[in-house]
């Protein structure tokens, strides 16, 4: 019974899967952060992200988490403290997503704990705000849904091959208490410097989120036009301006980074 179980359960996450090519266990990535504070781009912190095999519900998993930390010397102009984890089947099935966030006086927490059941996907939604109220939703989609975070590691596999600049891809993405249109746009590619001195051709995606009738761009993710597909440079538009990451440093990467410039 337990056996059945366990087949019914994966054939209804089928629908929601796909394959890794571009990282492995023990990946981390590191780098510097920028604030344009009165139009001058300041230091203000670091950042950066890890993913390793790990396990959720008793199954074998994919854990990645994404940090940001802005400095104390800046905190007066804006607090910035975010933490990202999120968990995914082996084969890229969203299965819970966390992000808690300190955003100037703005503090909240937002989770998303993924099932799997007749080809829908059934959400748990809770968020919780910053006066310490508690919402929680339950819905059932009749597709695959994303946080912004297991969406970026599943994108990470994308294949450009044969991409052409505008090319849309259109996905639902879900948060502590809703769900909305949003794609990435690909750019093109540009060479592109990070702050390990190493130069880098690039693939430039947008991420952007549906606002009213209008798309509005949140980042700009540059990754290297190779397997591996690096974020080397984010470009974030945020409430109270922009910020900037550039990589610093770069281990446990899966593929040969054959993208660096010479």
């Amino acid at each position: 019974m337990l056996l059945l179980l366990f087949v019914w359960v994966a054939a209804s996450e089928g629908q929601c899967t796909f394959r890794n090519t571009a990282f492995k266990s023990g990946e981390y990535l590191s780098y510097n952060l920028y604030y344009n504070w009165k139009f001058v781009w300041v230091k203000a912190g670091t950042a950066s992200m890890s993913t390793v095999e790990s396990s959720y519900g008793g199954r074998r998993a994919w854990r990645a988490s994404l940090t940001t930390r802005g400095s104390k010397r800046v905190d007066d102009m804006f607090v910035l403290r975010d933490t990202l984890l999120c968990y995914s089947s082996l084969d890229m099935a969203p299965l819970y997503y966390r992000k808690g966030a300190r955003e100037g006086k703005r503090y909240y927490v937002d989770e998303v704990f993924y099932d799997y059941a007749d080809g829908k996907t059934v959400c748990r939604q809770h968020r919780q705000k910053s006066d310490g109220s508690h919402t929680w939703l339950k819905k059932r989609y009749g597709d695959c849904v994303y946080d912004m975070l297991n969406m970026f590691i599943r994108a990470r596999s994308f294949n450009p091959e044969g991409w052409k600049k505008g090319k849309v891809i259109d996905f639902p993405m879900v948060d502590g208490n809703s769900c909305d249109p949003a794609r990435i746009v690909y750019r093109g590619k540009q060479v592109v410097k990070g702050d390990n001195g190493v130069k880098y051709r690039c693939l430039q995606l947008s991420y952007m989120e549906k606002d009213g009738d209008k798309w509005k761009k949140v980042v700009d993710f540059y990754v290297t036009d190779d397997d591996n597909h690096i974020p080397v440079r984010l470009d974030m538009f945020l409430r109270f301006g922009s910020a900037k990451a550039f990589v610093v440093g770069i281990k446990g990467n899966r593929n040969a980074i054959a993208s660096v410039v010479k």
